[in-house]
Formats: structure tokens, sequence, C-alpha cells
């Protein structure tokens, strides 16, 4: 009895230190993959989209605009892609606020793209890939918040695309630790979920990471 009972317990502890380990490791690589900033040449940048008012888009979302607009004018790519659809509503898709955003800014409009469908990352992401088949394109720079990035690198990478991260490093999202301690423990659960499911986590928070 007692050995069956040193079995139990060496079972239950090594399964808590495998959850550990890959809970930990996941952690780990959301906070590595939010410090990198990749500026190799690719066809495309894809903003992922965030919240918009009718039009306008929110302080997040202007965040990665501004990120995506310094990596076209640095010639990482020739075009800048904007995704994300619209909540029930809305006369403005995510993608279409973000174009209009870019145009008003001084990006040619011929240089951009809005792939308005999609209620959530997995979703926009597919959309874009539908887009870069369509085109010929295969590499894309991804332009979102840090603790999203490698998510959606992975949803991306599933998708059939070629990608790397420039993460945006400024603005409402990345101000306090507290924000970014939040953003990593929601980004590490997202992530897993996904991995175990290969389906999208709701939308965390309102931030529009889902």
């Amino acid at each position: 009895m007692g050995d069956r009972v040193s079995w139990m317990r060496r079972a239950v502890l090594g399964a808590v230190l495998v959850l550990v380990l890959v809970v930990g490791g996941t952690a780990f690589r959301v906070w590595q993959v939010a410090r990198e900033d990749d500026r190799h040449r690719a066809d495309a940048i894809v903003v992922l989209g965030a919240a918009q008012y009718n039009g306008k888009p929110s302080p997040i979302f202007q965040a990665r605009l501004r990120k995506a607009m310094q990596l076209y004018e640095d010639g990482v790519a020739g075009r800048i892609v904007t995704a994300g659809g619209n909540q029930a509503g809305d006369a403005y898709t995510e993608a279409a606020a973000g174009v209009r955003w870019l145009v008003e800014q001084g990006v040619p409009d011929e240089d951009t793209l809005a792939v308005g469908e999609g209620s959530d990352t997995l979703g926009s992401l597919r959309a874009v890939a539908t887009a870069f088949d369509a085109r010929g394109w295969h590499t894309a720079v991804l332009v979102s918040d840090p603790w999203h990035s490698l998510r959606a690198r992975t949803m991306a990478d599933d998708a059939g695309m070629a990608t790397w991260t420039s993460p945006v490093h400024s603005g409402p999202i990345v101000q306090t630790r507290q924000t970014q301690f939040r953003y990593i423990y929601r980004e590490t659960g997202a992530l897993l979920f996904y991995r175990l499911t290969r389906t999208p986590a709701d939308d965390i928070g309102g931030t529009g990471l889902g």
C-alpha cells in the first residue's frame, strides 16, 4: 500500500512539474518574441486590427499603424495590409479604418490593402493568407502588440504564410510592468489553448487578441 501511495505521489509531482515547465516555457517564449524586432524584407507588412470607433482607430490600433508606417518608410515592404472585421452595427471594419488612417497620414492608397474579414486573430490571418495566395505573396512582417506577437506568428505560419514579427514597443498596452505581466499571463493561456485545440481563445480583455 505504501509503495502504491508513493508511486501516486511521484506521478502527481511529475505531472505538476511537466505542467509548470510547459507553462513557464511558453511564458518565456511569449516574453522573448515580444522583444524581437525583425526587419527583414518581406512581401508585405501585416497590421493586426484592434478596436476602431466609426472609422477612427483606437490608440492601441494607431500605435500598430504607426509602427507599420515606420517599417514601410524604412523599406521593409512596399505594401501594408490591414486585417480585421467589424462588430455588429459598425460602419467600418478594423481593416478599412486602418487603411483610411494610413492614407490620411500620406501612405499611397495603392500601397495598402484592407482585408476586412475575421472576428478574431485566427480568422483574420486566414483571410490574409487567402489574399496573399491570390497575389502570389508569401512573406510578411506582422505588427501587433509585443505579447500578442508569438501567437499571431504561430497562427500565420499555420495558415501558410512565412512570417516574422516587429511588435509595437510604445503606446497604452506597454506602459507599465503590471500591464506587461497581465498580458504575458493572458497570452500564455491563449497560446496554449490554441496549440491544444487549433481554435482561438475568446477575446481577452477587449484588446482584440482573440
